[in-house]
Order: C-alpha cells, then structure tokens, then sequence
C-alpha cells in the first residue's frame, strides 16, 4: 500500500446539487479497494440525509460528519468483504 491509499482520498463536491453528490459518491466508492478511505466534501444540505443512506445500502461505514461554513464532510471507510 502507497503512502496514498494510506492517506484516503478527497472527494470535493462542493457546488452540485442533489443528486449529483450520492451518484458521484457512489461512483468513488466502486473504485476503493476494501478498508481504503474517502473523504467527501459538499454543500448540498440532502446530503446529509442522501449519503448516509446510500452507505447503509453499500455496507460501507460513516466514520464520522463534520459541518463547517456551510460544507459537509463525510468521513467513509470502505467495507472489508464478508468472511
């Protein structure tokens, strides 16, 4: 694993408006490798209702929400495949 995986990665979507911030998400979160990171960061107050949703039909897991100056960040950790 590179120092990049490690870190995560950084997802602005700031300035789209629903449902492109979910569709994007979603998009990301096909093309992590399992336990790898993803930070997502919007505007769209849905979102805060949209992204949670979509992680609990992925099985992906919300580390933590921060809102800042109107910004939403989603912390996202990618599910390990089931034993």
């Amino acid at each position: 694993m590179n120092r990049h995986d490690r870190a995560g990665r950084d997802l602005d979507l700031r300035g789209l408006k629903c449902p492109l911030p979910v569709l994007r998400t979603r998009k990301a979160l096909r093309a992590l490798s399992p336990g790898e990171r993803l930070t997502v960061r919007c505007t769209d107050p849905l979102a805060a209702i949209d992204i949670p949703h979509l992680l609990r039909e992925t099985g992906d897991h919300l580390d933590g929400v921060d809102a800042h100056d109107g910004v939403l960040s989603f912390a996202i950790r990618r599910a390990l495949p089931p034993d």
